[in-house]
């Protein structure tokens, strides 16, 4: 009878780092190495590495004792297939020279780990003629189609702690505090960190604030006998009218007809992001003015995204690599493995790519907040 022949597999880590995906890259490792005898080949660097055709070999070896460093021990990048500028020069679309490096090292499919960016390379890459699986690592949560994504759980826990210690010193000063918490699109991180923290009002990209609604809230607060308050705010927080400006400018770039007019909306957009970026001191100064209380600015910034993944990032990441690792020896690509209660499901990529999940108004965890107390500044 003849020998089945083994299965070579690439694998690569792209977009920003995260907790857990070193847990991943083992996960689906392990489970194809040893349990299903694959041949495994780490690209350096994200998309970087298969433009490069930069790879080295896994085995167990590779694979001891990454289950609880952070970060990934290939490397990643956020370069884009289709547009990668090569030595500097014009942006280009390299899929062909992807698909030439894929099939020349005779891979039978390739593993990506990554956000919503990456979604959309795996889908061109699928578009393309590869056999991919994405999973889905992000600390936004803000990727279609799956419960959480592995990293969430980890920079939950990281900004939770910072939304507590930063109450010891607001109450000691009689201050107002603004903790600026990762999220440009999506505020589940945020919210997730206020309500675990405790904090008095919380700031997310879907739910448009006023000041006076925010200033209305510490003021109650200061007559209730409080002399501080803690305020959790998602980097991509706006007000009622930096929100109208920026979905007046995204619509722009959605309605564009020409690529000439595509970019100049594109431009526009930029502008108008770049005009909001200070919004959290923009937001301090005014709350200061309004309340007459000192006011903070604490930004967590990559401290979210470092350090070792905790207990359910590592589990999350380890079955859904293990899940993927079934998928491959099944044949079933151009699918993304997703979080669905304790199962891991395969959801099409094209459900997937170039959606966002953002927290619904409706939220159980919005809820929540309402009704415990909590300030949304709406």
């Amino acid at each position: 009878m003849a020998q089945t022949k083994a299965k070579r597999v690439g694998i690569l880590t792209a977009g920003g780092d995260s907790p857990g995906l070193n847990a991943a890259i083992r996960g689906f490792g392990k489970t194809a190495i040893a349990h299903y005898g694959m041949e495994l080949f780490g690209f350096r660097d994200g998309v970087t590495g298969l433009v490069e055709n930069r790879y080295v070999e896994l085995d167990g070896k590779a694979l001891s004792g990454i289950l609880t460093i952070g970060g990934t021990i290939l490397g990643t990048s956020r370069d884009k297939v289709h547009r990668y500028a090569v030595d500097g020069g014009e942006p280009q679309d390299m899929v062909p020279v992807v698909a030439e490096n894929y099939r020349a090292l005779g891979l039978d499919a390739l593993i990506m780990l990554g956000g919503g960016g990456t979604a959309k390379n795996a889908m061109r890459l699928v578009d393309a003629g590869l056999n991919v699986v994405h999973l889905p690592k992000t600390i936004d949560n803000d990727i279609a189609e799956t419960d959480t994504t592995f990293g969430f759980a980890t920079a939950t826990e990281i900004a939770t702690d910072a939304v507590d210690r930063v109450h010891s010193t607001a109450h000691s000063h009689h201050r107002i505090i603004l903790t600026e918490i990762m999220g440009h699109r999506a505020g589940w991180l945020t919210l997730a960190a206020g309500i675990a923290g405790g904090a008095d009002i919380i700031l997310i990209p879907e739910v448009p604030y006023t000041i006076e609604s925010v200033a209305a809230t510490i003021r109650r607060r200061t007559a209730h006998g409080s002399s501080f308050s803690v305020v959790a705010v998602a980097e991509g927080a706006r007000d009622v009218e930096d929100t109208a400006d920026y979905e007046a400018a995204q619509l722009l770039v959605k309605s564009a007809k020409t690529p000439e007019a595509r970019r100049a909306a594109k431009q526009h957009l930029a502008n108008v992001e770049d005009a909001q970026r200070e919004h959290t001191f923009k937001l301090a100064r005014e709350l200061e003015a309004a309340t007459g209380l000192e006011t903070r600015v604490t930004i967590l910034g990559y401290v979210q995204r470092g350090g070792t993944p905790c207990a359910a990032d590592r589990l999350l990441a380890t079955r859904l690599g293990a899940a993927a690792a079934d998928l491959v020896s099944r044949g079933e690509y151009g699918v993304m493995v997703a979080a669905r209660g304790d199962d891991a499901v395969p959801v099409p990529l094209s459900d997937v790519a170039g959606k966002v999940k953002l927290v619904p108004p409706d939220h159980a965890w919005i809820q929540a907040a309402r009704q415990v107390g909590t300030g949304l500044g709406d």
